[in-house]
């Protein structure tokens, strides 16, 4: 059975400044966010938050304050506006990072940024079962954090701002904060490995893909989103990359200071970015499913992962090749997921009039 431990939707709750550097703090003091950035929860109720401004990783210990709503989640029709009156701002200010669902109360967390560009303000919620808007009190939540070496610095003029991918994407298995991520390194395209309880975190290991949209080897270009995944009884990370080819790692190749070749697996269309995704089992037989900026939502199955032969001719066209995929017609607007239970998922979907509503479906 497919394991994703990543962040729920359910109950908003948090108003986020999160502190940097310090590895730990009473909870008197609370953390202090920057900058928003990916979720994902661990073990005994812990919710990582990613703080991208302060190239930074903040573990909540939420305990009971991840509980204290009602169990598992509703529909919240024009969240975003809920939002904004919720922070007292308008709809277009607000700006959906991030969401998970926590595996022990089915609630939903967000990460939301209030405000656009470099004076947003980082804000995390939480919906419950009766679609309740909260905000989470960080002052009473104990925490740790942990700074990541090597993050890429700030460059507000760049087309894409470096320093706000020094963490795109999180996830927690084997008692290990997977991060995906630029670094300042001359390959700077990051997939590391932190222990959890923080300690220390290294340098993680250079990623390197054969790109067959571009036709090229690629370095820089930082994994978007990514899920773990058994293949053949070994650990891989399958990440998700700009135009958008799909990629193995096997965990066991990533260590500290390696330079590290993927096995390109599909390419599944230039002019598209992935935004997240979520393995799930459904008929005896595992799938990928992943949204995307243009290309809708694609269902992969996951049984040609391990005989796929890494491509290594381009791609060209905007055709794809690899692994096979369809297409969920029926889900459109998709842009954040992750699983509620066996049988479904809890996602941000934005209709034509650009209003993000927060559904539970059923998996495809």
């Amino acid at each position: 059975m497919p394991h994703r431990t990543r962040c729920s939707l359910c109950t908003i709750a948090l108003s986020v400044l999160l502190a940097t550097s310090a590895q730990s703090a009473s909870a008197a003091e609370g953390p202090t966010l920057t900058a928003g950035g990916p979720l994902a929860f661990g073990p005994d109720n812990v919710l990582f938050v990613a703080d991208n401004g302060a190239a930074k990783i903040v573990a909540l210990e939420l305990g009971a304050a991840g509980t204290s709503g009602t169990p598992g989640t509703m529909n919240v029709p024009g969240i975003d506006r809920q939002i904004a009156a919720l922070l007292g701002t308008a709809p277009d200010q607000i700006r959906i990072n991030d969401l998970a669902v926590n595996p022990t109360s089915k609630n939903a967390f967000l990460s939301v940024s209030r405000g656009l560009g470099a004076n947003s303000t980082p804000v995390l919620l939480r919906v419950d079962g009766a679609g309740t808007l909260a905000l989470v009190p960080l002052g009473e939540i104990p925490y740790t954090e942990i700074a990541l070496p090597n993050a890429p610095a700030s460059n507000p003029s760049a087309r894409r701002n470096p320093r706000a991918s020094s963490v795109t994407d999180m996830s927690f298995v084997d008692d290990q904060l997977f991060i995906a991520g630029l670094s300042s390194e001359e390959f700077s395209s990051k997939l590391r490995a932190v222990p959890y309880p923080f300690a220390s975190a290294s340098s993680g290991a250079s990623v390197e893909i054969w790109h067959a949209a571009h036709g090229r080897f690629e370095t820089h270009s930082p994994v978007y989103t990514f899920v773990p995944y058994e293949i053949g009884g070994e650990q891989n990370l399958i990440a998700g990359y700009l135009c958008t080819p799909l990629v193995k790692f096997p965990v066991t190749t990533l260590q500290p200071g390696a330079k590290v070749m993927g096995t390109t697996i599909a390419e599944l269309g230039s002019g598209n970015r992935p935004i997240d995704m979520v393995v799930y089992e459904k008929d005896g037989a595992d799938y990928l499913l992943m949204s995307n900026t243009s290309r809708g939502v694609m269902k992969i199955p996951t049984s040609d992962f391990d005989s796929q032969p890494g491509l290594t001719e381009p791609v060209g066209g905007g055709s794809t090749a690899g692994v096979a995929f369809e297409t969920i017609e029926q889900l459109t607007g998709i842009e954040q997921l992750d699983l509620l239970d066996d049988e479904h998922m809890v996602v941000i979907a934005r209709n034509d009039a650009g209003l993000a509503n927060l559904e539970a479906l059923s998996l495809p």
